[in-house]
């Protein structure tokens, strides 16, 4: 993809980008602060090209190789002949540096990518006119600063969940309701706890500061302040010795939980579903200072010579049907409204708190952080994701 040419705000930003979000619902429609490289959405849909290049997380775009019974792109090529090619990739980071390639048409983003591939003019805005079960994604989905700017939409969202606090029952007593046990530098579980591997976990050590240290004046775990920063990337530096492992790959947790190399850790709900049904004892929850999230989102790339197909995409991946199977297989909460009607399981809905807006909006989702503070201050500059990327470097020696 080519990288546009963009204003001084915009090159902060991708200096900056990372991950944010806001638990405070005030902070949409949109991110703000930046402004965008002037593109413009697709206004009509032709003929599809036959053809779609996919850049996805591990479980978004199934065609049957790992397992035969799961596969909805064979439906997908059958009803549109857009023959489609699927490329995984493994961190945000990962994804925001394979769209700068040019060889993929859409790509699944998360809150701590999106806006770096919006600032750097490798996806455009979408018409969400041409996607019609965007009518039924649900309301506390769209217009975030996460998939959004300046009022203008920059993709659909898809899923989304929480990190959440999971120990081992058998290993860890009592049940846990705090970040403590994972933050404290007297854990009795030195040695045994497992957190995520991404310079986005700064933000988990902010969200905890935000309660326990209020001086610090921390509104928004994705706003830092050089004080703030200082404070929460100290944080990590302490609860470095108590780290068996940092994870990225869930199956990979699983595992370490599985066979006792970690007893607490941050998790999502899906670790905790398939490490219990292979019958180890586990528990999640969401403890008393909150959770950081994300919300993922099906982006156009700018120079994707696959347009409608790309648009027959989107509006396929979240029609209920697909979404509910994208979802009951990934482990997260769907995006369309009518997609837990369509799940087999239909508890899992409930699991994921999918119709649960309450639950939603106290999620600090994955957002960019950028100079521009997130929490409206404008008398101080805020940490940039390219100053989190080299803290995170520092922070795990």
């Amino acid at each position: 993809m080519k990288k546009t040419l963009i204003s001084g705000a915009v090159c902060l930003l991708l200096a900056a980008c990372g991950t944010s979000g806001s638990n405070s619902p005030a902070s949409a429609p949109g991110a703000q602060g930046f402004t965008p490289p002037k593109l413009e959405a697709l206004k009509a849909l032709g003929q599809p090209e036959g053809a779609l290049n996919v850049l996805a997380w591990p479980g978004y775009a199934e065609n049957g190789a790992n397992d035969p019974k799961i596969n909805w792109v064979t439906p997908f090529e059958q009803q549109t002949g857009c023959k489609v090619n699927v490329k995984p990739f493994g961190t945000s980071d990962e994804a925001v540096t394979l769209m700068k390639t040019g060889q993929y048409d859409v790509v699944s983003a998360s809150g701590d990518a999106s806006l770096r591939l919006v600032a750097s003019g490798d996806v455009e805005p979408v018409n969400t006119v041409l996607v019609p079960n965007y009518n039924d994604v649900y309301p506390f989905l769209k217009d975030k600063s996460w998939n959004s700017v300046n009022n203008v939409a920059y993709g659909i969202p898809h899923g989304w969940g929480a990190n959440i606090l999971t120990w081992r029952t058998d290993k860890v007593s009592p049940a846990p309701t705090s970040w403590s046990v994972m933050f404290d530098a007297n854990s009795p579980y030195k040695g045994k706890v497992i957190a995520y591997d991404s310079p986005i976990y700064i933000a988990d050590a902010a969200l905890y500061l935000q309660s326990h240290q209020p001086d610090l004046g921390i509104k928004n775990p994705y706003a830092l302040d050089d004080k703030q920063f200082a404070a929460a990337v100290a944080l990590l530096k302490q609860q470095r010795p108590l780290v068996s492992e940092y994870w990225s790959d869930y199956l990979k947790e699983s595992q370490s939980l599985k066979n006792g190399d970690s007893v607490v850790g941050t998790a999502w709900q899906v670790t905790v579903n398939v490490t219990k049904a292979e019958g180890t004892p586990l528990e999640a929850t969401v403890p008393s200072e909150g959770v950081t999230g994300w919300s993922d989102t099906w982006m156009v790339a700018t120079k994707s010579a696959h347009k409608t197909c790309a648009y027959k995409w989107l509006d396929y991946i979240i029609s209920p049907s697909v979404n509910a199977q994208v979802a009951e297989y990934f482990g997260e909460a769907p995006a369309n409204s009518k997609a837990c009607a369509e799940m087999t399981d239909k508890t899992l809905c409930d699991t994921y708190h999918a119709n649960d807006s309450a639950y939603a909006a106290k999620i600090a989702y994955w957002t960019t952080p950028i100079p521009q503070c997130l929490d409206g201050r404008t008398d101080v500059k805020c940490k940039d994701y390219g100053e989190w990327t080299r803290a995170w470097t520092d922070i795990k020696g």
